[in-house]
C-alpha cells in the first residue's frame, strides 16, 4: 500500500508551495487557539508540524523528479 502522505511527490517541488501549505495549517491552527478552540488548533498545529517535518526535512527534490517522470513516463 503506498504511504498516503507522498511528500516526494513532484506537487510538493516548488519551495513556495511548501512554505504556503505550513503557513496556512500553523496559521489556521493559531486562529483556533486565539478563538477558543483548543482541540481544532492542537489538529492543525500537528498538521502543521507534519507537513513541516515531511515537506521540508525528509523532502527529497531528486525522488520528486523520479515520480515525475513515472508519472509523465518519460
Amino acid at each position: 500500500m503506498k504511504n498516503p502522505f507522498d511528500f516526494n511527490h513532484p506537487f510538493y517541488k516548488p519551495l513556495w508551495v511548501r512554505i504556503a501549505i505550513v503557513t496556512v495549517a500553523s496559521g489556521w491552527g493559531l486562529f483556533e487557539f486565539v478563538t477558543g478552540s483548543v482541540f481544532w488548533g492542537v489538529v492543525f498545529c500537528g498538521l502543521a508540524a507534519a507537513a513541516f517535518h515531511g515537506l521540508f526535512m525528509t523532502f527529497d527534490p531528486r525522488k520528486a523528479d523520479k515520480n515525475n517522470k513515472e508519472e509523465t513516463g518519460a
